[in-house]
């Protein structure tokens, strides 16, 4: 009897600490047929304002997931992805302090947002944003994933 309670605890222990040793990973949401066109901007958004609250760089590569594999191969892979965001065109993004999103047109298979973001030097830009319905066959099936985002229009201060 003593032997099986130290199995079963040894068991519970190391069950425990591979759970807790991917979970930093796990906090990251993947394409899903069931989120909607301005939840997969949302979700970018959201990791791009908390970029490194899960890890560092977590919201970019959170922003990654939701990319369009078409867009992946004009990015290149991941390492040029977040350079490109920490880079003079995008990096207001990162840490930005609020944003909103409007849609400004859509059908079955795509959808446009106007994107305007806060950034930390309290100037507002905007971008449009797009995202499309993935209509090959695979895990991505049927998903909304972002295709195009477009280079930032400041606004002007917020003061």
């Amino acid at each position: 009897m003593k032997t099986s309670k130290r199995l079963l605890l040894t068991f519970n222990i190391i069950l425990f600490y591979l759970l807790f040793s991917v979970s930093l990973k796990a906090d990251l949401l993947n394409p899903s047929s069931s989120i909607k066109p301005k939840e997969v901007i949302q979700i970018q958004l959201t990791g791009l304002m908390k970029n490194d609250d899960h890890y560092k760089d977590s919201g970019i590569e959170q922003t990654w997931n939701f990319a369009h594999p078409n867009n992946k191969k004009n990015t290149g892979p991941l390492p040029n992805f977040k350079q490109m965001i920490k880079g003079r065109s995008y990096q207001m993004l990162i840490n930005h302090i609020s944003h909103t999103i409007n849609e400004v047109g859509s059908s079955d298979k795509w959808a446009q947002f106007e994107v305007i973001i806060l950034d930390q030097e309290k100037i507002y830009h905007k971008f449009n944003w797009q995202v499309e319905k993935y209509t090959n066959d695979g895990p991505l099936k049927d998903c909304w994933l972002t295709t195009m985002v477009s280079s930032p229009i400041p606004l002007g201060s917020s003061i």
